[in-house]
């Protein structure tokens, strides 16, 4: 048998390059010989937050990059509902929880569960800060259990938050990555940095990295 390529992909559910680089993880991930594992690193939870309507403007600009880079869609009903929200906040705590519940009860379904979390933003303008609408995404993806621990704010969930975060601090800061997203390549024991940034243009130079294309 083939060894496997951990490869660990570092994000947050609500950086607008992690959703622009979606498809190609998601093609990754999908991948034969790569082990892919995803690891929130908590940029926009907690101390991180901060109000949408302070750089909105900013935002939308940058979005058009994305989307121009990419092809991933920022939709109006974003711009309106979530953006043009005067007490929207950019705030990342409820869908780490989310994608990290997952992770707890139906692994192989992650990064099926973010994208699902990014469309539901980027795409529909729902509001993915809120408990019940990201517990709803995952009900309605038949990911019960997920969506009842985030509801219940379960205590043990949280400890597996707080321990995956600081995994994936610990990660970038080994290899002395700044910003999400990011990849970390484990091969035969040995660990290095890719560059994340040809991820908006395909997964092709990520596998001829791997020496997998």
């Amino acid at each position: 048998m083939t060894q496997k390529t951990t490869l660990h992909y570092l994000f947050d559910p609500l950086c607008g390059w992690c959703y622009g680089a979606s498809a190609s993880v998601a093609a990754l991930a999908k991948h034969p010989s790569i082990d892919l594992q995803p690891l929130a690193t908590g940029l926009f939870a907690g101390a991180g937050a901060r109000p949408m309507k302070s750089f909105a403007a900013q935002a939308w600009a940058m979005d058009q990059r994305i989307g121009a880079l990419s092809g991933q869609p920022f939709t109006e009903a974003y711009r309106t509902k979530v953006l043009g929200s005067a007490d929207a906040v950019l705030e990342s705590s409820i869908a780490t929880r989310a994608v990290t519940a997952v992770f707890d009860s139906a692994p192989d379904r992650v990064i099926e569960a973010l994208a699902a979390i990014q469309s539901a933003r980027y795409q529909h303008g729902q509001d993915i800060t809120s408990a019940p609408v990201v517990a709803g995404i995952l009900a309605d993806m038949g990911l019960t259990e997920a969506s009842a621990r985030l509801l219940a704010a379960d205590k043990s969930l949280l400890q597996l938050v707080k321990t995956r975060t600081e995994a994936a601090r610990d990660l970038m800061a080994a290899h002395h990555l700044q910003g999400v997203p990011s990849l970390v390549a484990s091969i035969n024991g040995k660990a290095r940095g890719l560059d994340a940034s040809t991820l908006y243009t395909g997964s092709d130079q990520i596998l001829a990295a791997l020496k997998l294309a």
